[in-house]
C-alpha cells in the first residue's frame, strides 16, 4: 500500500464558507484511499467569511492567490488559482473539485487506478446534483445527459501533463474555462476516461430563479473562448448550436429512452432552459 501514488485536491476558493467544511471532510474522513497519500490545498482568492480559517482546519496546506501572482492582466482568477495550486502540489495525479462538491468514498481509489493501471491521462467525473425538491430533480436528470461529452470537462488529471499543456488559460473566461482545458487535453491526443464513482454538486441553496439569473449571465463570457479555437470547430459549434444543445445531447448514443421514459422531468428540463434563453434575451435589451 506504501506505493500509492500522491494525490493533490487543489480547491479554489472565495467565500466558500458555507460548502468548505463539507468537501473536506467528504475527503478526509471518507475517502477509501490512504490519507497519507492526500494532499488538499487551499487556493484562496481573497475571502471575506471564514473560509480560509475553516480551510486550516482541515486542509494541508491555504495559500492567498494575491500573494504569488499578478493579478492585473488576469481574466480568470480560477484558472490562476489551479495554475497556483499544481506548481504547489506534491501529487502525481491532480484533482480539481469546486469547494460545494463531495467526493463519493471510492473516487480517488478508482481515479488513481485508472491513471496508473488504465493509462488514462485525464478523466471526467460524473456528477450527481443534490438539490431541494423538483427543481433539484430536473438539474440532476439535465446533468446526467453530459456526462463525458463536450458539454462535460475533465476533473482529474496527471500533474506532469497539466504542466506540459501549460494548465488552465487565464486569459480565457471563468465559465468556459473548464471546456477551453479539456480542448486543450484533446488537441494533443491525451487518453480520457471517465469513473464510475462521482461527484455530489450541492445546489440545495438553488432556486430556479437564482439558477436561470446565474446561466443567463454566463452567455456574455464565451467570446474568447469561441475565438480561440474558431467558430467552426467541432466541439464549438456542438456547445453553442441550438440543435445539439437542445436536442442532440439529449438524444445520443440511445439516451432518448431516458427522455420518454421521463417526460414530465424533460418538459420541465426544456422549461429551464427556455427560462434561461429569455432572461438572457431581456438582459440584453435592458
Amino acid at each position: 500500500m506504501s506505493d500509492l501514488p500522491q494525490v493533490s485536491v487543489i480547491i479554489p476558493t472565495l467565500n466558500e464558507e458555507k460548502n468548505i467544511r463539507r468537501c473536506l471532510i467528504s475527503i478526509i474522513e471518507n475517502q477509501t484511499y490512504l490519507k497519507n497519500k492526500i494532499e488538499i490545498i487551499i487556493i484562496d482568492n481573497g475571502s471575506t467569511d471564514r473560509t480560509i480559517e475553516l480551510a486550516r482546519e482541515y486542509a494541508d496546506r491555504v495559500f492567498n492567490l494575491s500573494n504569488y501572482v499578478s493579478l492585473k492582466r488576469i481574466v480568470n482568477y480560477r484558472g490562476a488559482q489551479l495554475n497556483l495550486g499544481v506548481k504547489k502540489a506534491r501529487g502525481k495525479i491532480i484533482f480539481f473539485p469546486d469547494a460545494d462538491m463531495t467526493f463519493a468514498k471510492s473516487l480517488i481509489a478508482e481515479a488513481t487506478d485508472l491513471i496508473f493501471n488504465r493509462n488514462y491521462d485525464a478523466l471526467y467525473v460524473p456528477e450527481v446534483v443534490m438539490g431541494k425538491g423538483l427543481f433539484g430533480k430536473v438539474r440532476n436528470f439535465e446533468r446526467s445527459f453530459y456526462n463525458q461529452t463536450c458539454i462535460d470537462a475533465v476533473r482529474i488529471v496527471k500533474r506532469d501533463i497539466f504542466l506540459k499543456v501549460g494548465g488552465f488559460d487565464t486569459k480565457i473566461d471563468f465559465g468556459p474555462d473548464d471546456w477551453d482545458f479539456t480542448k486543450t487535453l484533446k488537441k494533443y491526443n491525451y487518453r480520457l476516461g471517465i469513473t464510475k464513482n462521482m461527484f455530489y454538486h450541492h445546489e440545495e441553496q438553488m432556486t430556479w430563479d437564482t439558477y436561470i439569473d446565474k446561466k443567463s449571465n454566463y452567455f456574455d463570457l464565451f467570446g474568447r473562448y469561441i475565438k480561440k479555437w474558431g467558430k467552426d470547430d467541432p466541439d464549438i459549434r456542438k456547445q453553442f448550436g441550438i440543435r445539439y444543445r437542445l436536442f442532440g445531447v439529449f438524444f445520443e448514443n440511445g439516451k432518448w429512452e431516458k427522455i420518454f421514459n421521463h417526460p414530465f422531468l424533460a418538459f420541465c428540463m426544456y422549461l429551464l432552459k427556455t427560462g434561461i434563453g429569455f432572461s438572457y434575451l431581456i438582459k440584453k435589451k435592458s
